[in-house]
């Protein structure tokens, strides 16, 4: 083990991001023939999920800018995969939602995702496969916590008239 800094073999953070490339270059496999990417993908999929989601509702929900959201809505609706009021009813939040159209690519994308994710699990058990998850949400949340909680050795900067 190395005393000088992070050993690859067993850091779980970097163990987690080599699984996530892998998870997402498997994705990226199975919906290019389909004429998709994984933001893609997931962006149809939020928006099956929770209609009427807005830009950077989408944008957090797919891990990307608000400005490449938009840019991908804009490419989802000239393909007549989604579609958008021209104006807003409150404020300036653009709901889109899945055309028919737009349902039908999910369908295929959701099958092809879903092969992965079951060879993914392959070689684990349903108390594997439920205690992983388990475990996932308990790092996500304290990793969430952690960011919601000033760090003890730096003071919170105040802003002037804050």
């Amino acid at each position: 083990m190395r005393q000088d800094g992070v050993d690859l073999e067993t850091s779980l953070g970097y163990l987690l991001k080599e699984a996530s490339s892998a998870l997402r270059a498997a994705m990226e496999d199975v919906l290019r023939p389909l004429g998709m990417n994984v933001t893609r993908y997931s962006c149809l999929e939020l928006l099956a999920q929770r209609p009427g989601l807005s830009n950077s509702e989408l944008a957090r929900g797919a891990f990307v800018t608000r400005q490449s959201m938009n840019v991908l809505l804009q490419a989802l609706e000239q393909e007549g995969w989604v579609t958008r009021p021209a104006e807003a009813a409150v404020g300036k939040v653009l709901p889109a939602r899945l055309t028919p159209r737009g349902r039908r690519n999910l369908e295929k994308a959701t099958v092809a995702v879903r092969s992965v994710e079951v060879g993914m699990l392959r070689g684990m058990t349903e108390t594997e496969q439920s205690d992983a998850l388990r475990i996932l949400r308990s790092m996500i949340r304290s990793l969430r916590d952690d960011r919601a909680q000033p760090d003890p050795g730096h003071p919170v900067q105040r802003r002037p008239g804050g």
